[in-house]
């Protein structure tokens, strides 16, 4: 039987299509980015997901963390579905995510795992026309290449139930990716005041600190914090922005936070 394969959706749109140029533009980003240092393990990250002019830089701050592992053996996706209304969780489906630097494999046993639980299913249509995944898939083949992913799109669904599932797939070789904007569409200082309250709350680990303007993953980012809590992480920012900082006016703008978890 041949492999499936979802298809690049945003290819040219948020990032470049042409495969020399994306990796140039990942690599200048990445080398671009702030070191920080982080006196943990990461074990989990949450990054941004905007076109790459916008949050690229910020995301990048993340994504340095895990140049040089090699401990990582597989990578947990959480990210919101912005087109497709469903409930609980869904995989696409396929055995391969496409971008213009190669395939990424989906990791089956995770996959499968994941499968079991009632709220888990496999969605196409979802995963079809979604970019909050798939922008993070060329950062990850240039800093973890080879490393297969499981990608879970979240719908309407509780995120202690969504750490429910995704928590046994976090061995020590797995790391937790979680696609997240900030607020959106206020002017320059009113998204600083926001996306300030919405570190505080990531950084004392309360999934209920954050509201539902507050971040398009909000769902992703407080299952994260759950898992931290159980598991005792610790949380550090790694760098916050918005698009008034990177590429855009600032009457109305995105907001970016890139955050570490781990012990």
């Amino acid at each position: 039987m041949r492999p499936t394969v979802r298809s690049p959706a945003v290819a040219g749109a948020f990032y470049p299509a042409s495969r020399d140029r994306l990796e140039t533009d990942v690599r200048t980003y990445l080398d671009a980015a702030e070191h920080v240092d982080v006196d943990f393990q990461p074990r989990i990250l949450v990054v941004p997901h905007a076109g790459y002019v916008y949050s690229g830089p910020v995301a990048a701050a993340g994504y340095r963390l895990l140049e040089g592992r090699d401990d990582i053996r597989r990578i947990v996706m959480l990210g919101p579905s912005h087109y497709v209304w469903f409930s609980g969780l869904t995989l696409p489906g396929v055995d391969y995510l496409e971008t213009p630097l190669g395939d990424v494999a989906v990791d089956d046993p995770g996959a499968t795992a994941a499968l079991t639980s009632p709220i888990v299913d496999d969605s196409p249509a979802a995963h079809e026309r979604e970019h909050s995944l798939e922008v993070q898939l060329p950062f990850l083949q240039i800093v973890a290449p080879g490393v297969p992913v499981v990608p879970l799109l979240t719908g309407d669904v509780d995120p202690s139930d969504v750490a429910d599932v995704v928590e046994p797939l976090l061995d020590d070789r797995t790391l937790l990716l979680v696609s997240s904007d900030l607020s959106h569409y206020h002017d320059y200082e009113t998204a600083r005041r926001f996306d300030a309250e919405t570190v505080e709350a990531i950084e004392r680990l309360d999934p209920d600190g954050i509201g539902r303007e507050s971040a398009c993953g909000r769902t992703g980012i407080q299952a994260a914090l759950h898992i931290a809590s159980r598991r005792g992480y610790r949380v550090q920012t790694l760098d916050l922005r918005n698009s008034g900082d990177t590429a855009g006016p600032r009457d109305r703008v995105v907001g970016y936070g890139t955050f570490a978890l781990g012990s």
